[in-house]
């Protein structure tokens, strides 16, 4: 039996390898031109190219066409994927050098956040296609992850072995700032004291509830960014 395959699906993968093998701002074909070509609806067609359009990987100018985006990683404000999965997403390798990994005693904003008195601190410079975008420090209970980070994780997805391990990461609330790189920012991303930061400070909770990690991750300005939608409120 034949698993079914929605046709949108089939035009955004073929998409998707289109993209990682072009420049940036090469012109994608219409929608004329992709119905045309998979045999489906002008609707089918825009809908694929829109999901590309939300993830960042392409844009649209109207009376022009749609383009490949350049490699800036984008993602929207209300969803949060792994660093590994959301640099595949864009046809990008992700890879991580780990600069440091230890136990210690928790902060006071530690153990208020997270529950404990004893933390696990991984932190690690995250890479696109080996160049760095993120220092990212990452704080657990150390309790709950015992013997899920002990092995290699240069190039693991976190997200992944958590929830291999029964511990999934599932909502959370982030705070984002602007901040000039430091001395430390400069010298592990390869940037210039001083450069624009956008810098994220997220708690994510697991499908229970309970807190599971506390993270900064401290993004280069001129290589990550969000997308945010939103809606107007009118002045009643």
């Amino acid at each position: 039996m034949t698993d079914f395959v929605p046709r949108y699906f089939t035009i955004e993968q073929s998409l998707r390898a289109r993209i990682a093998e072009l420049d940036a701002h090469a012109p994608l074909p219409s929608d004329a031109q992709l119905c045309e070509e998979f045999d489906v609806s002008r609707m089918t067609a825009r809908g694929a190219v829109q999901r590309l359009v939300q993830e960042g990987l392409v844009y649209r100018v109207p009376g022009r066409g749609t383009f490949v985006a350049a490699t800036r990683a984008t993602r929207t404000a209300s969803h949060i994927l792994s660093f590994s999965e959301e640099m595949r997403r864009r046809g990008r390798e992700p890879s991580s050098q780990v600069v440091e990994r230890a136990h210690r005693t928790a902060t006071a904003n530690e153990e208020q956040r997270l529950g404990t008195t004893v933390v696990f601190v991984l932190r690690r410079v995250r890479e696109a296609d080996r160049q760095p975008v993120a220092l990212e420090t990452a704080v657990f209970p150390a309790a709950r992850v015992a013997g899920v980070l002990d092995g290699e994780l240069e190039g693991a997805s976190i997200f992944g072995l958590l929830e291999a391990a029964g511990i999934v990461p599932t909502a959370g609330h982030a705070a984002i700032s602007a901040e000039a790189a430091t001395a430390d920012d400069a010298k592990l991303l390869g940037i210039k004291r001083g450069a624009p930061l956008l810098v994220e400070r997220r708690l994510i909770r697991d499908q229970t509830g309970g807190p599971v990690e506390l993270t900064e991750s401290r993004y280069v300005g001129a290589l990550y960014g969000l997308d945010v939608e939103f809606e107007v409120e009118l002045p009643r």
